[in-house]
């Protein structure tokens, strides 16, 4: 059994395994919902910290892609009456916009998160999945579905890896 497993209590800890300084191997799809086989492969850096006494939580990435480095943060946010998490990105490269939350729960230590958005101007369902959670690592994965939730395109894999090594943390932490 992990030790991150969160089914016997109301789930507002479900995120403390990411608090502090990570190093991110990811793996993204060049083209998604297009039968796209070509990966980008890149690094990065996190860092999370719990806000609102801990019913929060605020990240800041570094995304060194190919084509360029950009910044990023993701919003978490409990609410305790649902026992959902809703998680909203938000990107240096569109600043305005908060994009959809996807909401989910953790059970049996992984986490299962969904929304329905758009993609190209078409409807796509979105599924987030942290799993392999451990005190020195976790895995996050994207998918989104074309088929209401049929059959699932996994676009991007993040690797995290804990770093205690200064040098490899994000700026500003």
């Amino acid at each position: 059994m992990n030790a991150y497993n969160h089914d016997h209590h109301d789930g507002r800890s479900d995120f403390d395994f990411l608090v502090g300084h990570w190093v991110v191997h990811h793996r993204r799809l060049k083209e998604r919902l297009a039968g796209c086989d070509e990966w980008d492969v890149f690094d990065g850096t996190c860092t999370m910290r719990p806000i609102l006494d801990g019913q929060a939580n605020v990240d800041d990435n570094v995304l060194a892609l190919p084509s360029g480095t950009y910044r990023a943060s993701s919003i978490r946010a409990y609410d305790p009456s649902t026992r959902r998490w809703s998680i909203w990105w938000l990107d240096s490269r569109h600043p305005h916009d908060l994009g959809t939350a996807v909401v989910g729960a953790f059970a049996g230590g992984s986490g299962t998160f969904f929304a329905d958005d758009t993609l190209d101007g078409k409807p796509i369902r979105v599924r987030f999945l942290w799993t392999d959670i451990t005190a020195a690592s976790a895995r996050w994965q994207q998918a989104f579905s074309a088929d209401g939730g049929a059959t699932w395109e996994t676009n991007w894999i993040m690797d995290f890896e804990r770093s205690d090594d200064p040098s490899r943390r994000s700026a500003h932490t």
